[in-house]
């Protein structure tokens, strides 16, 4: 049985491929759902992981992302979200897959061996960055090459690996350590190792979407409306934050260049759009401080 926790085998493994479906869904079920719990361990490291991620793309640094094989698939699927869904500019997201993007329609494994290409796709990062290396393993020659180039260049660098020993652990300034127990088909990290992985992007980059001002409770209020469903519900958020009429909400958006944030501010008050903004500035785009020095300027206009 391997030493590494990612290539063991499951105790629950025996006879699988003699079991009736049923059962055999049931064990994979329950090897997702006990891999998920890995993640609550690891709460703490997410947690900073997340301040470290705000902190960079506030400065505006870039967020660079590494992986192969299924971690990196993991990766991608994060980083294509955010510029979306918190309108994170797409600039400031860097993603770095063995391979490329083009190796998605094969999945070859040789790429995440080659130190070459690492060393030449690692050509993006500088100091000011923060670089994410996921790796099941922990010991991916593409992401362990990156991760150490990366401190070289003055960039932080989050490590997130399913084993305690991993080697990717030693370059970080932040380590993620996912254990997810053996795979109930050894090896085969896409499903519990992937799915802990999955979790704990969704809360890395969400927590640190928070932190940035782009979630007001619980709206995602820095979204990229570029379709009819997700305009719609950019002028909802509006209506319901700044306590107006649908119809109103879609003429403030118009007015704010599709902002929600900005068109809350001129629904709730602000003089202008210039006024919404200046507002907007002063709370380093967070838009709860905002709308409460819009009220406390009303308040002292009355008394006044």
């Amino acid at each position: 049985m391997s030493k590494i926790a990612t290539e063991a085998k499951n105790g629950k493994a025996g006879g699988l491929d003699m079991l009736a479906p049923a059962a055999v869904l049931e064990l994979l079920a329950a090897g997702q759902q006990e891999a998920a719990k890995a993640v609550d361990k690891a709460a703490g490291s997410i947690a900073r992981a997340a301040e470290l991620v705000a902190d960079t793309l506030r400065a505006g640094g870039k967020l660079v992302y590494v992986g192969a094989g299924s971690s990196g698939l993991m990766a991608l699927a994060d980083a294509l979200e955010l510029p979306g869904t918190y309108g994170i500019p797409r600039e400031q997201i860097v993603l770095l897959l063995a391979g490329g993007i083009s190796s998605l329609t094969d999945m070859e494994g040789a790429p995440e061996d080659d130190v070459a290409l690492a060393e030449k796709d690692a050509a993006v990062i500088g100091a000011g960055d923060c670089v994410i290396c996921v790796s099941a393993s922990g010991s991916t020659p593409y992401a362990v090459t990156i991760a150490d180039i990366s401190q070289h260049r003055g960039a932080k660098v989050i490590a997130m690996a399913n084993n305690s020993n991993a080697k990717l652990f030693h370059e970080a300034d932040i380590r993620i350590l996912l254990e997810t127990p053996p795979e109930l088909v050894a090896g085969s990290t896409r499903m519990g190792a992937g799915t802990a992985q999955k979790i704990a992007f969704n809360m890395l980059s969400t927590l640190a979407a928070i932190k940035l001002g782009h979630v007001h409770d619980g709206h995602m209020v820095n979204l990229r409306a570029d379709n009819e469903k997700l305009r719609a519900r950019a002028a909802g958020m509006v209506a319901e934050i700044a306590a107006v009429e649908p119809e109103e909400a879609d003429e403030l958006l118009k007015r704010a260049g599709g902002s929600v944030k900005l068109a809350v501010l001129l629904g709730a008050g602000a003089a202008d759009l210039d006024a919404a903004q200046a507002l907007l500035d002063r709370a380093q785009q967070v838009l709860r401080p905002a709308l409460a020095e819009l009220r406390d300027l009303k308040s002292s206009i009355k008394r006044a």
